[in-house]
């Protein structure tokens, strides 16, 4: 494990912290916006870099779409930059289409300096302390974030977060992956575990409905490219079928293969949904990871999550955090 510093956030020291595990796989995490900024796992043609990152903390502030963060308090998107609790409303700043709030607005989670609170070999923990009233949220909320990196090639994405009065918290790890370092990942096979999708407007509002996605160009419950034959572009919210392995308290949500170098990630999760988008409207003006130009399609996000605006549609599982309960998330990404 190594730490250092890896810029300057208004006065904020922001450390990065790698970490490595017995078979090789390495992770490197920066405390802004607890992102994951590199991982790098066993595959059978060499080390294989996995997900998009950048150079410098002034490239992620002014450039990132998410890369790696942890975007919150709400993950995902908030309808009209507004939502009631316990008959008090509350007004939040949008920062999507000038309408729509978008992982917690322009300082969410995953735009603010995290506290590093332990770190050793193949662990890291980060601590954010968000007061009552951020971002127009209530309550003031402590969240934690640890990575994990386990033999051989799996990491381990745990969240917790604990309010002093009611408020919303529905976290998300939000990597862009790309398994084989090529130029898109059109061609890379996906298996999600999820018969149904919420159906979105042109916002990417969900319209209430639960949509069964057999016969659409939806449907990844068998393994299928990514790339479709309707030219479909993906950014949508599935709905998870599988119950929990009750070992594990984990489900298998989703699988990834790439044709070109044989290398297959598994999703595994406690979170009802997630967030699939095939990065269509990526286009990074920076060099990335490597001199890597990060263009349409340079990588996939899933994006484990509760339902996007779930403060405006009771029927979708409860967003809703109170003092003495404590939000939790674990995702398992599993390379092999």
């Amino acid at each position: 494990m190594q730490v250092r510093t890896f810029g300057d956030a208004d006065g904020v020291d922001v450390k990065e912290i790698t970490l490595r595990n017995a078979a090789g796989a390495t992770a490197s995490v920066i405390t802004w916006g607890a992102v994951l900024r590199d991982l790098v796992v066993p595959a059978a043609t060499g080390p294989q870099r996995v997900v998009l990152g950048l150079n410098s903390l002034e490239d992620y502030r002014a450039y990132s779409p998410h890369f790696g963060a942890i975007p919150g308090r709400f993950a995902n998107r908030i309808a009209g930059g507004h939502f009631t609790l316990d008959g008090q409303d509350y007004t939040l700043p949008t920062n999507e289409k000038g309408k729509n709030t978008l992982h917690g607005g322009p300082k969410g989670f995953g735009k603010l300096p995290w506290h590093l609170d332990h770190a050793e070999e193949s662990a890291v923990r980060l601590m954010l302390h968000s007061p009552d009233g951020d971002s127009g949220f209530p309550g003031a909320v402590r969240a934690t974030c640890t990575y994990r990196l386990l033999d051989p090639g799996t990491l381990v994405v745990d969240l917790e977060a604990q309010t002093d009065a009611p408020t919303l918290v529905n976290l998300a790890h939000h990597s862009y992956f790309n398994l084989d370092g090529g130029a898109d990942v059109l061609d890379h096979e996906v298996m999600l575990a999820c018969p149904f999708m919420t159906p979105a407007d042109a916002d990417g509002i969900p319209t209430g409905e639960i949509r069964a996605v057999a016969g659409t160009p939806y449907d990844f419950t068998t393994m299928r490219p990514i790339r479709s034959a309707a030219h479909t572009t993906y950014d949508n919210n599935f709905v998870l079928g599988p119950m929990p392995d009750p070992r594990t308290g984990l489900a298998h949500a989703a699988t990834v293969r790439s044709p070109a170098n044989g290398l297959e990630l598994q999703v595994h999760t406690d979170q009802p949904a997630l967030q699939f988008y095939d990065a269509s409207k990526l286009n990074c003006p920076v060099p990335g990871l490597g001199g890597v130009h990060y263009g349409p399609h340079g990588g996939f996000a899933i994006e484990c999550q509760l339902y996007p605006d779930a403060p405006h549609r009771r029927h979708f599982p409860s967003a809703v955090l109170r003092p003495g309960q404590t939000y939790r998330q674990v995702t398992e990404y599993r390379f092999a």
